[in-house]
């Protein structure tokens, strides 16, 4: 798609979206992939009408606030990006333009103090957990509140965990195959502190060293996919900071957001000084469930003991894990190697489930719908365990599950993985 997108103007970013918009050859594979446009049926609500509307404002033929709305509803799920014949990176695009566009937004007091409250609150797991634990008092006063209101406290558990801190040091058991470095993530320290415990159990049983360096934060994926570009700088480059890749055979992440995030590190620091150094980190990093995989193809990782009857689990692809990142057989793979349990697919896997990082925070009438549909599938193929990996999804998942009456436990799969290697399946 040609375009008049003044580049120099924007910079190195804009150079991103030139690209992103070039690439776009207005087929419309996108449209049956797009979740809001499954939902709404609006063409300004699909890819390729994105992709128009921002290459107008780019343009200056478009005001911002007429294309807002129908980008605001965009998930960034990407699952454009796995549809798209022309290979037009729809990710880089969205995410650019937000961050391009953002400082020019006109907001309300309550918008902006909402997205301060989600940015500060998100990113680190010990005021979160101080937040989670006060918003329980609260659910019993959700159904009164305006749905900006309501829509955080639907979605937390019926039970806040403690937190449980992670040794900087893993040493492998046995004999060592790998060292690796782990990013311990955010909100998932505070709702399901059991993914780390277990990642990093499973990881030693098989041999692996894992390093959780200090003066790691953040991925900054929430602040680069709402716009925040200048936070997102900032936790970028922490993090690059923190983590040496020459130290480590891998990068490792548990959640499928965190590790899309990392893997953008290149994109996000385009044409800047540190872009070399960000290609170097990415190339590192790793989803834990492609690590395992590997260790599962060569025949080094330790087989896990078998179910205690045979076992269902209706595994969900995570949009950031499927689309964003490309991995789709690993989880399969690992859960399908313990003996007595079948992996279900769910209709309408490649449909995102709403959650998107702060997407059902923002736009919770649609992010609820999109949850409740997902649930609805995942139930249909009767399982005994629903797996994932990614905590937004399974905190939604979770969310929609319960509402609809099922009991079926929603889990990590490293954390399927851990309970059969414990005997515990």
């Amino acid at each position: 798609m040609n375009n008049d997108i003044p580049v120099r103007e924007i910079g190195p970013q804009g150079e991103v979206m030139a690209h992103a918009v070039d690439a776009c050859v207005h087929c419309g594979f996108c449209l049956p992939a797009c979740p809001t446009y499954a939902l709404l049926g609006d063409e300004m609500d699909s890819p390729r009408g994105r992709i128009v509307l921002m290459k107008e404002v780019l343009e200056g033929s478009l005001e911002l606030e007429m294309a807002a709305p129908h980008l605001d509803r965009c998930l960034g799920c990407q699952a454009c990006v796995t549809a798209c014949p022309s290979g037009v990176p729809y990710g880089e695009l969205i995410t650019s333009f937000r961050g391009w566009s953002e400082p020019q937004r006109k907001r309300s007091a309550f918008d902006r103090a909402k997205r301060f409250a989600i940015l500060k609150a998100l990113p680190a797991p010990k005021l979160f957990s101080v937040a989670a634990r006060f918003g329980q008092y609260a659910k019993p006063l959700a159904p009164a509140l305006p749905a900006a209101l309501r829509s955080p406290l639907d979605l937390l558990p019926e039970h806040v965990p403690a937190m449980q801190p992670s040794a900087e040091f893993t040493p492998a058991r046995g004999q060592r195959r790998g060292r690796v470095a782990f990013l311990a993530g955010c909100a998932q320290q505070a709702l399901a502190p059991n993914f780390n415990a277990a990642t990093l159990r499973v990881l030693s049983r098989n041999g692996i060293e894992v390093v959780i360096p200090e003066g790691q934060g953040c991925c900054g994926a929430a602040a680069l996919h709402t716009g925040a570009r200048d936070e997102a700088l900032r936790l970028v480059r922490a993090n690059l900071a923190a983590f040496d890749p020459d130290e480590y055979d891998a990068i490792l992440s548990n959640a499928a957001g965190c590790g899309a995030g990392l893997k953008e590190y290149p994109a996000v620091l385009h044409g800047l000084e540190d872009e070399a150094q960000a290609r170097a980190f990415a190339a590192k990093v790793r989803d834990v469930s492609e690590y395992l995989a590997e260790l599962l193809a060569s025949g080094d990782l330790q087989p896990p003991m078998p179910a205690s009857r045979p076992l269902t689990v209706a595994y969900h692809d995570a949009c950031h894990l499927a689309h964003a990142q490309g991995v789709r057989l690993a989880p399969r793979q690992l859960l399908g190697a313990i003996p007595g349990v079948t992996v279900a697919e769910v209709p309408e896997g490649d449909l995102c489930c709403g959650s998107a990082g702060t997407y059902n925070l923002e736009q919770p009438e649609l992010a609820g719908q999109l949850g409740a549909r997902k649930a609805k599938h995942i139930l249909s193929t009767a399982p005994d365990l629903i797996a994932s990996g990614n905590i937004g999804c399974h905190t939604q998942i979770q969310s929609h599950v319960r509402r609809s009456g099922s009991p079926v436990p929603v889990m990590h799969t490293v954390e399927v993985l851990d309970l059969a290697y414990r005997g515990e399946l």
